[in-house]
């Protein structure tokens, strides 16, 4: 089981962004596809206390709710990537 958990919205390009990443790494998660109704979006904004997508969570490192895809590519990119190794 992943303990990586991706919110997003379909169609959404930052979105598919950290999902290539995390493909390109080869890392296993879940994804939790968020109304595309803001004020729907409780789950989300609890998680972030924010309502955009995507978020990442990570809870073997402690992320409970990291938003801004360019943000979440740079930490995989640290924790799981070449630069980890």
């Amino acid at each position: 089981m992943t303990n990586i958990t991706l919110y997003e919205l379909p169609g959404c390009p930052f979105c598919i962004k950290v999902a290539d990443k995390l493909d390109e790494l080869g890392l296993e998660y879940d994804t939790i596809e968020v109304p595309s109704a803001h004020s729907e979006r409780t789950e989300v904004e609890e998680v972030s206390g924010q309502t955009g997508v995507p978020v990442l969570v990570d809870e073997d490192h402690g992320v409970e709710g990291m938003p801004e895809s360019s943000d979440i590519v740079a930490y995989l990119e640290e924790t799981y990537g070449d630069a980890a190794a």
